[in-house]
């Protein structure tokens, strides 16, 4: 099963790039080059990654990645940056990045985080079933 992934960044030209290099590595990739649009991508489809610059015009990363968590939990997602520092990969992850990786993405170490993120998206998802289930059971007295 193909791994479905959102990428977001606001150069158009690196977009397109790592799009066409994921396509390649046989990955189903939607684009968006706002926060805003991806949100409502998000709204409508189910991604196993959100791959997002972390410095985006309108939304950063972080406001972002918060947003879809708090409507996505099991959302994982992957923020990129040109201008890394530990005190912004710190608020990434307790933000509820999955990861924070530093542009140019070595696109070999990105795939195999994308294969780990779709495991750990395909867990979380089980377990929110068998909690409804169980939810559902005790509702019935079983």
């Amino acid at each position: 099963m193909k791994e479905r992934v959102l990428l977001v960044d606001d150069e158009v030209e690196f977009l397109e790039i790592m799009a066409e290099r994921m396509r390649a590595r046989d990955m189903e990739v939607t684009t968006s080059t706002s926060a805003t649009e991806a949100l409502s991508l998000i709204a409508a489809e189910s991604y196993d990654a959100v791959i997002m610059d972390f410095m985006m015009p309108e939304m950063d990363g972080i406001q972002a990645l918060k947003t879809i968590k708090e409507k996505r939990p099991e959302m994982q997602i992957i923020l990129l940056t040109g201008h890394a520092t530990v005190q912004k990969g710190v608020e990434a992850m307790k933000a509820g990045a999955m990861d924070f990786v530093e542009k140019p993405a070595d696109l070999d170490a990105l795939a195999k985080k994308i294969k780990k993120a779709h495991h750990q998206k395909a867990v979380i998802v089980q377990k929110q079933s068998q909690d409804k289930v169980i939810e559902a059971l005790r509702k019935f007295g079983m």
